[in-house]
């Protein structure tokens, strides 16, 4: 199918899908504010990245995804040089120059086919535990988050555990309800107690009309620059391109999945376009996507309206968004998370049942399912959990990669063995029989 006839399919799904459910896919487009809001909101505070600039090219990229690829796809920040670069006060040149870093290793890892090749050597079990790990660690960062600004809770009374407490039973009602506009409602309670802090507060100022001011920056490539954009790799490699097209596949049958080379090549020309203008360091990732498919989202409407909403936020607000979004109550945002985070962990339900690497062509050229033994399946989780285990406990995707992989060859290399050893066995019977 070529480029421009799958455009034209795609829109025609997003369109579909839209008249369908609109309140659905509204609520699906909000579903990453989780993860987006807290990360801009402290890198802008920082000056690490220009907050308008940020909104409009984000917003872009945003439609370009749903056009592009048709699914809701996310754009989310480089958690790993966002984590960097506000510990360290990193400046905006600084931030976007590590961006610029990652899009550079991956184009080239995406057009030598090396990440293609990446994801037919690397264990199903593998890229599961990465997907399981990824959503638990959206979990514990989430509660974290919670527990923090709570001790004296009854002191900010648009912003405290009652809050939580109300959106997580609202969250438990409607679990059975997947297209229920829930971070929709969420977004909408969240931005009247945010404005109602604002409007009340004599330290905060409402938005007010300042036009996008866009100015050329050339990123600085330092070595902690070079440094922060090394961390962020393995996160991006792993989360953003292969597991999130693992994911895809598995939340979105019916759609076309992104390629891991098409993912790798949207993440570099993302950075390498927002590098010169100050933009936040941008990716895709399992998380967001998985948060998105959460709230009702089914297909690329839904974030072609976000990145329209954004991009009209940053041209006619700009930098004068930071007080209102400063004051969205984190209580709200936390849970929203932690449902993000449960969606993804939910995908390692497949391992054993459904999962790519068990179906293969029968003789009628249908696919059917492979059976496996107990004991394989027995191995296939200690795999998968292995790699979660290393992520969670290192937190860092790397490590647990490697982990889980060593624990796939370790028992490859003993099934090898003691096959050699069987076969050894029968051969001397077969001597000693003759």
């Amino acid at each position: 199918m070529s480029f421009i006839s799958n455009i034209k399919r795609l829109h025609r799904n997003n369109v579909t899908t839209l008249q369908k459910s609109p309140l659905a896919e509204i609520s699906g487009a909000l579903g990453d504010l989780g993860t987006l809001l807290p990360l801009m909101i402290t890198l802008a505070v920082n000056g690490s990245i220009s907050l308008s600039t940020t909104l409009v090219f984000s917003g872009f990229y945003n439609l370009a995804t749903g056009v592009v690829f048709g699914i809701p796809l996310p754009v989310q920040p480089m958690k790993a040089i966002a984590a960097a670069a506000i510990a360290s006060h990193a400046s905006e040149r600084e931030t976007v120059a590590a961006g610029s870093v990652v899009a550079i290793v991956v184009l080239i890892l995406s057009v030598t086919g090396l990440l293609h090749w990446a994801t037919r050597v690397i264990p199903i079990p593998v890229v599961k535990g990465i997907q399981f790990g990824a959503g638990l660690s959206l979990i514990i960062s989430a509660g974290t988050s919670l527990l923090q600004p709570f001790s004296h809770h009854w002191d900010f009374p648009l912003d405290n555990l009652v809050w939580s407490f109300a959106a997580f039973l609202l969250l438990i009602m409607t679990q059975k309800a997947s297209r229920f506009p829930y971070a929709l409602i969420i977004f909408v309670v969240g931005l009247i107690l945010a404005i109602i802090y604002v409007a009340t507060s004599s330290h905060h100022h409402m938005p007010h009309f300042r036009i996008w001011d866009p100015w050329f920056k050339l990123p600085k490539w330092s070595a902690d620059a070079i440094g922060m954009g090394v961390a962020q790799l393995p996160l991006t490699t792993l989360n953003s391109v292969i597991a999130a097209s693992a994911l895809a596949a598995d939340l979105l049958p019916d759609l076309p999945t992104p390629s891991v080379t098409a993912l790798g090549i949207s993440v570099a020309a993302m950075n390498l376009l927002g590098c010169w203008f100050g933009a936040m360091p941008v990716c895709h990732g399992a998380g967001g996507l998985a948060a998105q498919y959460r709230f009702g989202a089914r297909s690329g409407a839904s974030i072609i309206l976000l990145g329209l909403f954004k991009m009209l936020l940053g041209i006619i607000f700009g930098e004068t968004l930071l007080d209102l979004l400063m004051a969205f109550p984190k209580s709200l945002l936390g849970i929203m998370v932690i449902a993000a985070g449960l969606e993804l962990a939910k995908v390692g339900q497949s391992l054993n049942y459904g999962a790519s690497d068990l179906w293969e062509e029968s003789v009628d050229q249908h696919k059917r399912h492979r059976d496996i033994s107990d004991e394989e399946r027995t191995e296939r989780w200690t795999v998968m959990l292995m790699t979660t285990a290393g992520i969670l406990a290192f937190k860092n995707d790397a490590v647990g990669f490697v982990a889980g992989l060593l624990c796939h060859w370790a028992y490859k290399v003993v099934g090898w063995i003691e096959k050699k050893r069987s076969r050894r066995s029968r051969e001397r019977e077969s001597l000693l029989h003759h």
